[in-house]
């Protein structure tokens, strides 16, 4: 008798919980924000090729010193100026039937440096070039306080979630209930590059765009009576 009260009592709990996630919808919604960045992030470098290793190294280490002090003299700080590798390596010469020798080396030394005055980033890059840079490796446009544009998000993604629970609500003849539970996907996205709107006048011509700013929420909704 014991044993059946206890099967009696883990049924229905069981049973009551089937039915409240039965009467749920579940939406996931998003939220875009565009704006005009205001910071830029380019990853760049020098690499030169010597005889010996330590040429190689000299050299670069010479180039490498002359392009921070260019990025000195455009006002950039120092905390925006970043170290993000260097590297050395043989140079192997596979041109004859022997096996492979090594004819050289070559260094490589490359910065992450940020821009907050995009009105001179064309110009800049030129001038590191000129002064030396012979890799780009990468541009991104970004924003330099998310903040509000992630909290603008975040209203347009529940905003979303709530449109979809009522149309979904609708199509099925029941009335939408409360908010069970809301979480944020995977966090604020960051701001991703768009390519829209006017070059920049400068030497080298540069697309600054807009960049977006994304968030999604999950919403559970419960079914109304």
């Amino acid at each position: 008798m014991r044993i059946c009260a206890l099967l009696i009592c883990l049924v229905y709990p069981l049973s009551g919980y089937a039915d409240d996630v039965s009467r749920q919808i579940v939406v996931t919604g998003a939220g875009i924000v565009s704006t005009t960045p205001d910071m830029a992030v380019v990853q760049l470098g020098v690499t030169r090729e010597a005889r010996t290793a330590s040429m190689a190294m000299a050299e670069t280490n010479e180039a490498a010193a002359r392009v921070l002090v260019q990025v000195d003299t455009a006002g950039i700080e120092a905390r925006d100026v970043q170290t993000s590798s260097i590297n050395l390596s043989p140079v192997w010469d596979h041109s004859n039937s022997r096996p492979p020798q090594v004819r050289g080396y070559v260094a490589s030394n490359n910065l992450s440096v940020r821009v907050r005055d995009l009105t001179g980033l064309g110009g800049l890059l030129d001038t590191l070039i000129a002064d030396g840079v012979n890799n780009l490796n990468g541009l991104t446009f970004s924003v330099a306080e998310t903040g509000p544009l992630e909290t603008e998000a975040r209203s347009k993604a529940v905003r979303d979630a709530r449109a979809k629970a009522e149309t979904l609500a609708d199509a099925a003849g029941v009335a939408l209930g409360p908010v069970l539970q809301i979480s944020e996907g995977g966090g604020p996205v960051a701001p991703a590059p768009m390519m829209r709107g006017a070059t920049m006048e400068a030497a080298m011509p540069v697309a600054a765009g807009e960049v977006d700013v994304r968030v999604s929420v999950k919403v559970i909704f419960g079914i109304g009576d």
